[in-house]
């Protein structure tokens, strides 16, 4: 199983999307909510140089937010990316 680590917010539209998404290609996630800590979102910044959400990463490449997730499997590149060792 790929490692899918999504930083989101409780009330963001676009993080709600990436869920659906992810879990329309049957990929699970570790939501990491930079709403209720503070050092989670210093940690997303330093990671990602964006302060928006999502910021999803797949086994360890920073994907993006919500349209470059979909972007990326429009493109052909998600799956091999999820298929690549963690």
């Amino acid at each position: 199983m790929p490692e899918v680590i999504m930083y989101s917010t409780a009330v963001c539209p676009y993080c709600v999307a990436a869920k659906n998404f992810l879990k329309s290609r049957g990929l699970g996630y570790q939501e990491v909510r930079v709403d209720t800590d503070p050092a989670a979102r210093a940690l997303m910044m330093e990671r990602t140089r964006r302060t928006s959400v999502p910021q999803i990463f797949i086994n360890g490449t920073h994907v993006g937010g919500y349209e470059e997730l979909v972007a990326l499997d429009r493109s052909g590149g998600l799956a091999p990316l999820v298929e690549a060792s963690p």
